[in-house]
């Protein structure tokens, strides 16, 4: 049983601990007892998500159906059983089904994201009941209980916190923040809106305490959590249709009408020829059946497979088929930084000390002692580990850590060279902590902490190997590094020592310090991504950074990658809870980065650049991506760092975690779009010379020149392999150079018309002249009602062999819009020049297999009709290439 009442409740970061524990009625010594938990386990429900419905394996079969080319081919399988090809409506069936049940294979592959965040709140409650301590099931606990917290355990619900001891938690899955949060149980914060980042006396279902202890009260369970409401937007997030299934669907829609259109005016055109009503309805049926290209929705679902696997060997994993072709309509690429745009891993980038300046600890130079001094302090003052890139404890301790392996110091050998003898831990109110170690006879205190906290606690500073006392100039200089590793977005963090003889007191710990230096930290940004963005911006693609981290931390690495370029261009979730969605909406062009965001300000955000009519991808990898990886046209997940739920609410994983995967999916996503675009207009161009072919002779009272069995062979056999060859196109090299397709834009832009038109009415021509050679070489009018079946079969054959050698040679001129076939290569696509052959091979079995002949109604031809084959086959790709070597010229002048 899920939730099933809400807390009537206040901002509880508002309220002191008092009024929250007044409000929730519970006592914090003894926490609930048995019969009330038990009262409110039955009105609030088990502190467990909600499960989305689920669709039946079956409904999501017949979603795959819903689709206009579909109810087309249906039709289609309809009017060929009626008129008792039952093998041509059964072929006709199986293509239909292929493509369903490979978008039914891809549905079911992709998890439901809900399910992960489930599994994400179940662990272990450590709760005060009845004046006891107890570990029980998450899933029980109830508004109201008290929960104890210690390192290492995971927050069972949302709670205001009661106590806290130096609590640290790791919300980066939740906030995107990369730096443990310190919390505080007695701060009250007064303002109305508050980022949940900043709540810090607050703690969140799902994160995790790194330092520390505390406790709190429950104040929110199942869906009625900030992961709830996560899981709220996933499950009521509409599934709105990709770029290609929009065109996709508009071209069934019309190819229906063009049908429909076609059979009408057959009738109209047959009903004054005087011709008889049988005769009229299997013309129509045969006009119709060469309007549509039956094997068009398999294509490209073959097309749209191809490139998944093309991509996943590229480290994009494509969780959905139209997925493939939408990347290549982005337009914005809206990015998460912890993890995504940066390494999700703080690392210490500048130090100071008064003998050396500010200096760049990747300098070359041999460390002085200071330098040694500042490492060997950061070092053994900590309680983090780092042993082969594993890692335990605060980030900000482990990249201290990582500096002394830079340095190629040895942190095992100072540590037993100076133990430990006693310490005393960080609080949020000294911002310090301590440790004392025995070296030899004597003792030597090492202490870390915020800058300006710790500098007060000294009266000594170290410089050049000397301890001279503290002078205002000195204090200066440390303020002048400090605001210049700020201005970089530098998290600064300050050590100092001092040597006893004896041991001393806690109390006296953090007295007559000599301060040693300080050092600045970042999460640096991923070394490839400057590049991708840059290739990206080329591309027409802008970048967008969206994330729960400061605004100046944020802008830092904003401007470093090229992301932006000043202030101005930065907004946080304050700013834009205090505005309306229509303000964003507005405005949202103006921003490139979204600093201290929520989950809900991220689908907003998404959501306001899709109203201006771009095609949106969200990268993210944590919990609080999910909802907007979800309204995004494509969600992108991080593999490796990703949570279960960023994933499973993606439409790409990058197995690889680099941001630049992105971008080379966008470029392949172009290509496979062109691609198809390839397939779609030689189909379309194929189509219309059969329906001129049809409707030429029909209007000029000559027989019909190609029968329905062999337009469908046509249709599924010879036209569908050019049309999967040419999906299989390689790649333009300058397809990141062109600015992205308009929303708007449609198979028939740049020249897709044009090439259907000439193409088609070329092949239809060139169809009806063979067709009439082969009545005139045997010495019969083909408009004599006396004409023996075999000339009917041999004149139907000329056209049938036309048709199929003309779409066949066609097809080499769809490469490219302006280049000609020498300048592409004819051999660069070597399974176009398969097809061609294999398609010319599959006519040669159909004409000389007795059994098959018979079955299309053919008859063998000679030499010099072959040759005339072959030369009028020619003719529409010889066209094509002279109207692209105009073209050309014309561009060039």
């Amino acid at each position: 049983m899920a939730s099933t009442k809400e807390i009537n409740q206040p901002n509880f970061y508002s309220q002191s601990i008092e009024e929250s524990l007044s409000q929730l009625e519970v006592d914090p010594k003894n926490g609930l007892t048995t019969s009330e938990s038990e009262t409110r386990l039955n009105e609030y429900g088990k502190n467990k998500l909600e499960e989305k419905k689920r669709k039946s394996i079956f409904m999501m079969f017949v979603e795959q159906l819903n689709d206009y080319l579909i109810y087309v081919l249906f039709a289609a399988v309809a009017i060929t059983f009626f008129m008792g090809e039952y093998t041509d409506g059964i072929i006709i069936l199986i293509v239909i089904f292929i493509n369903a049940f490979l978008g039914l294979f891809q549905e079911i592959r992709a998890n439901n994201a809900i399910d992960a965040l489930k599994n994400l709140s179940h662990p272990k409650a450590l709760v005060r009941r009845d004046g006891k301590t107890m570990e029980i099931d998450s899933e029980l606990l109830v508004p109201g209980d008290i929960v104890l917290l210690e390192a290492g355990r995971i927050i069972p619900a949302d709670l205001r916190l009661v106590e806290s001891a130096s609590l640290q938690i790791d919300e980066s899955a939740l906030t995107g923040e990369s730096v443990a949060a310190e919390k505080d149980a007695e701060v009250q914060l007064e303002e109305d809106y508050i980022p949940l980042g900043d709540r810090i006396n607050l703690a969140y279902m799902s994160t995790l305490v790194t330092y520390g202890r505390g406790s709190g009260v429950v104040i929110g369970t199942a869906n009625n959590t900030e992961v709830g409401k996560i899981a709220g937007y996933l499950d009521t997030d509409d599934n709105e249709k990709t770029p290609l299934e929009i065109r996709l669907d508009h071209l069934g829609k019309t190819l229906g009408k063009i049908a429909i259109g076609v059979c009408i005016l057959i009738f109209i055109i047959s009903y004054f020829q005087g011709r008889d009503l049988t005769e009229m309805f299997l013309t129509s049926v045969s006009l119709a059946v060469a309007s549509i290209p039956e094997g068009l929705a398999a294509i490209v679902a073959i097309v749209l497979s191809i490139g998944v696997t093309k991509m996943a060997k590229q480290n994009a994993i494509i969780k959905k088929l139209p997925a493939v072709e939408t990347l290549g309509s982005v337009t914005i690429v809206c990015s998460d930084k912890t993890g995504t745009l940066t390494q999700n891993k703080m690392t210490v980038q500048e130090a100071f000390t008064f003998s050396d300046g500010l200096i760049s600890v990747d300098d070359e130079a041999e460390n002085t002692f200071e330098e040694n001094l500042l490492a060997e302090a950061m070092v053994l003052a900590s309680d983090a580990t780092l042993e082969n890139d594993k890692q335990t404890g605060d980030p900000t301790e482990v990249a201290l850590l990582s500096l002394a392996d830079q340095w190629e110091m040895d942190r095992k050998e100072l540590g037993n060279k100076q133990p430990r003898v006693d310490e005393l831990a960080f609080d949020s109110d000294r911002k310090m902590m301590s440790t004392l170690h025995s070296v030899d006879e004597e003792y030597i205190l090492y202490t870390k902490g915020a800058v300006d906290n710790l500098i007060e606690q000294c009266n000594y500073v170290l410089q050049d190997e000397k301890e001279i006392e503290i002078t205002e100039d000195h204090k200066k200089e440390v303020s002048k590094a400090v605001e210049e590793m700020s201005n970089k977005a530098l998290r600064t963090l300050a050590v100092a020592y001092k040597k006893t003889s004896s041991k001393i007191e806690k109390e006296k710990f953090e007295e007559d310090l000599v301060f040693i230096g300080v050092v600045g930290m970042i999460d640096p940004p991923r070394d490839e991504v400057k590049d991708s963005i840059q290739k990206a911006k080329d591309a027409g693609v802008t970048t967008i950074m969206i994330t729960g981290d400061h605004a100046n931390t944020a802008f830092a690495i904003a401007k470093e990658l090229g992301i932006a370029d000043n202030q101005n261009q930065v907004t946080t979730g304050k700013e834009i809870n205090n505005a309306s969605y229509e303000d964003l909406e507005s405005h949202i062009s103006e921003y490139r980065v979204f600093a201290r965001v929520s989950p809900e300000h991220k689908v907003n955000i998404v959501k306001a650049f899709k109203a201006k009519g771009n095609i949106v991808s969200m990268t993210g990898d944590g919990v609080n991506d999910a909802p907007s990886l979800n309204a995004a046209d494509i969600g992108v997940a991080m593999g490796i760092t990703g949570t279960d739920v960023a994933k499973n609410a993606s439409d790409m994983i990058l197995a690889d975690d680099n941001f630049s995967t992105i971008i080379g999916a966008i470029e392949q996503g172009r290509n496979i779009f062109n691609n198809i675009k390839k397939s779609v207009i030689f189909l379309l161009a194929s189509n219309l010379g059969e329906v001129v072919a049809m409707l030429v002779s029909i209007v000029a009272g000559l027989p019909v020149p190609l029968l329905a069995t062999q337009l469908l062979w046509i249709n599924l056999i010879t036209d569908t392999l050019p049309a999967v060859a040419l999906g299989m196109d390689p790649g333009d090299p300058a397809v990141m150079k062109e600015k992205p397709r308009t929303i708007n834009e449609n198979f028939f832009s740049h020249g897709g018309t044009r090439k259907i038109l000439i193409g088609g009415i070329l092949i239809g021509l060139l169809t009806v002249v063979a067709f009439l050679i082969g009545y005139f070489e045997h010495g019969y009018n083909p408009m004599n009602d006396d004409i023996p079946d075999d000339i009917h079969a041999y004149a139907r054959t000329m056209a049938f062999l036309t048709i199929i050698a003309s779409q066949l040679f066609y097809s080499l001129s769809f490469r490219s819009e302006y280049k000609s076939i020498f300048q592409v290569g004819i051999f660069s696509n070597k399974y176009l020049v398969v097809a061609i052959i294999l398609g010319f091979g599959l006519q040669l079995m159909v004409l000389f297999i007795p059994l098959m002949r018979n079955a299309f109604k053919l008859q063998l031809i000679g030499l010099n009709d072959w040759l005339m084959v072959l030369g009028l086959g020619l003719v529409p790709l010889i066209v094509n290439e002279i109207i692209k070597l105009f073209l050309k010229r014309s561009e060039n002048k």
